[in-house]
């Protein structure tokens, strides 16, 4: 039963984490610059959650976020490292 439970925990903690995520489609831009295939989190009224924002990190690609959005988030939260 034990076994059942974790592996439910699991199972939910992945679907749930994988409805969070859009997948982008391969497009050119207008300047003919090739942007590839790739996966980003869903928009929401916040800039702090981004992947590419300090203290994340890009579950695909394991690169931590270096962008810092300052005062202009939605939260009004700094990061200081």
């Amino acid at each position: 039963m034990k076994t059942f439970l974790i592996a439910t925990v699991i199972l939910f903690t992945s679907l749930s984490s994988s409805f969070s995520d859009t997948y982008v489609r391969g497009y050119y831009k207008n300047n003919g610059t090739y942007v590839a295939p790739h996966y980003r989190s869903n928009s929401n009224n916040t800039k702090s959650d981004n992947w590419s924002q300090r203290g994340n990190t890009n579950p695909y690609t394991g690169k931590r976020g270096t962008s810092d959005c300052g005062y202009n988030c939605t939260n009004q939260r700094r990061y200081k490292y």
